[in-house]
């Protein structure tokens, strides 16, 4: 976090000092075995200003998701990840509950995405403590100054159970520190909540955030406490969750006997659809004009964009003291014939596919004018903005000029990016993503200041949609909602008459693309309940030859190409194991089902 961080280690000397100086005045006393826990204690919470060193500590735990290789897109059909990937054994179907914590490399704990219950629960009570010492040093704080941090405190509680809730279903729901010397078993040792009653916590803890209004609705570029929870974050997570629990994987159908209802309601109820529906229009209609789409999608991740019009929530980064690697992940390997990336994130052909013609009609329209053999003519902007494909311009304002990127096999004039069926850093499908690589970054580890974001109004209007089109059908507040984001990347309205499965269709393809590498993917296919569908078959690459190898002087040729890469899907994968360790501490928590 740029600024709370920079504050957090200026004030963390600040706080040494402060216990040092109070020791020692208190050294002559010290026969009279006062309790030094107490006085440090006291010290921490003695002012606002060190106060605010505990909590933007817990502002620290956000884990940055874009500074690690493995993440949520590697879980999907979008991305083709390395076999030394977590995601590599999870989609051959490896998934046990002996994993307890987030692994990059091999592990088998499947999609924890930088939340596993042992990190998640460890904040909580951080966050606990920090709103029960606020009380009780209440006189040290003024009213607004508690009723801020108190609401700030309650939406990371609700930000980090939700990361949690969305991998495992039902959670253990504590709003107080545990303690083991004021409490007995009953209250340190419960049971996990169900999945109704874990999103029923988490949505009425937001709406009181958002009713309460003690929050800023937005923060901007400079403003010194940009960074911190705002009534626009609260708002937006609610409307999501709700959306998340309203699709059939929780709301209709789940994927395994639940008798518990530890993954899924008790009962479908088609007015969730309405409810997040309700509450997605409501961040539309109230916050118009504080949030909006930002012009030039492309540069929405640039450093110097950070708190765009668009931006709702973000985790701060700082360059070269706290930066981001994502430039060192994503982007072709080699750049002017110099290896620079790790290659991770490599589209499949079924991502690069849903990219529109630019007159807005889909590839597979016998009238869009797409031509297999010349793919990459006339398509949308955003396939351009985001994807690095075959004779693709490449360009970071590092770099001195700009690099052509060949993916091809080409015995005459070999590319050190053509497609490799290795296991080389090169990647397997013929294409790199380039959305979300930060142009003002120069070259070098961590020197991205690029902040990561985690809820951006785009999402909030296509959860407006797909909510309202579930709810209703395809009224004219859902076309208006998705032509608004269509319309910025210069394509035209949808086309009218849709019926409400055409319009659920065309919101989902325009969720996959205009979301693509924003880890929104694995939640979709996840409570859309397609994930078995979709994860099941293998994804596909393009291989490009000449029809004349030898000297070039025939045809390009364009083959889609199995990947042969894993491609298991089993019902429990649907969600997370509890860890068997979790369990053997608390024998009240029931495993999951299917593990």
């Amino acid at each position: 976090m740029k600024r709370i961080d920079k504050f957090l280690k200026a004030g963390n000397l600040l706080l040494i000092g402060l216990i040092v100086l109070v020791s020692f005045s208190c050294e002559e006393d010290f026969l009279e075995n006062e309790d030094k826990t107490n006085l440090v204690d006291a010290t921490q919470w003695e002012s606002e200003t060190t106060a605010d060193l505990f909590l933007n500590d817990i502002y620290s735990d956000i884990p940055n998701k874009g500074n690690q290789p493995e993440n949520l897109d590697n879980f999907t059909d979008d991305n083709d990840a390395g076999f030394y990937y977590t995601s590599w054994n999870w989609k051959q179907g490896i998934l046990t509950p002996a994993s307890s914590g987030f692994e990059v490399w091999g592990g088998i704990s499947g999609p924890t995405d930088h939340h596993p219950w042992g990190d998640t629960y460890e904040r909580v009570r951080k966050i606990n403590l920090y709103i029960q010492k606020l009380q009780e040093y209440s006189s040290n704080f003024s009213e607004d100054y508690i009723a801020q941090r108190t609401d700030e405190a309650r939406f990371l509680r609700a930000y980090f159970y939700s990361e949690l809730f969305m991998h495992v279903g039902g959670l253990i729901i504590h709003t107080e520190p545990l303690d083991r010397n004021l409490m007995d078993e009953s209250e340190l040792y419960k049971p996990r909540s169900t999945f109704g009653e874990t999103f029923e916590f988490l949505t009425s803890e937001l709406g009181s955030i958002v009713d309460n209004g003690n929050l800023q609705i937005k923060y901007n570029n400079g403003d010194p406490d940009a960074g911190r929870a705002t009534l626009g974050a609260a708002l937006a997570l609610k409307g999501w969750l709700e959306l998340y629990a309203a699709s059939p994987l929780f709301n209709d159908d789940p994927a395994v006997d639940d008798p518990k209802n530890l993954i899924s309601f008790s009962s479908a109820d088609d007015s969730r659809w309405a409810k997040a529906a309700a509450t997605n229009k409501q961040f539309i209609d109230t916050y118009e004009g504080i949030y909006s789409l930002f012009p030039n999608l492309e540069d929405l991740w640039r450093a110097e964009n950070e708190y765009n019009s668009e931006v709702i929530w973000d985790r701060q980064v700082v360059a070269n003291v706290m930066g981001s690697n994502y430039e060192q992940y994503g982007g072709p390997v080699w750049i002017n014939g110099v290896y620079y990336t790790w290659g991770n994130y490599n589209p499949t052909q079924e991502l690069v596919d849903q990219f529109a013609m630019a007159n807005g009609k889909e590839i597979t329209d016998p009238t869009s004018g797409y031509d297999p053999q010349n793919p990459y003519e006339g398509r949308e902007q955003r396939f351009y903005d985001f994807i690095v494909y075959d004779g693709a311009p490449f360009y970071l304002d590092w770099m001195e000029e700009v690099d052509t990127i060949y993916t091809r096999i080409d015995k005459v004039n070999p590319s050190l990016n053509e497609i490799d069926f290795g296991s080389d850093d090169v990647g397997n499908t013929g294409y790199y993503s380039k959305k979300k690589l930060n142009n003002d970054a120069p070259r070098g580890s961590g020197a991205s200041g690029q902040n990561y974001i985690f809820y951006r109004y785009a999402q909030v209007l296509l959860n407006y949609a797909e909510a309202q089109n579930e709810a209703v059908g395809p009224d004219a507040s859902v076309y208006e909602a998705v032509n608004k984001i269509r319309n910025r990347g210069d394509l035209p309205d949808l086309e009218e008459g849709l019926t409400q499965d055409q319009m659920r269709e065309a919101i989902r393809r325009e969720r996959r693309v205009e979301l693509a590498y924003e880890n929104v993917r694995f939640f979709d296919i996840i409570r859309w309940k397609v994930a078995e569908d979709v994860m099941n078959v293998d994804k596909h690459g393009m291989k490009i030859t000449n029809t004349s190898p030898e000297d070039n002087s025939g045809t390009w040729v364009y083959e889609p190409i199995p990947l042969n890469h894993p491609h298991t899907f089993t019902p429990k994968m649907y969600m997370n194991p509890i860890p068997q360790a979790v369990i053997d501490q608390n024998n009240k928590i029931e495993q999951n089902p299917g593990y």
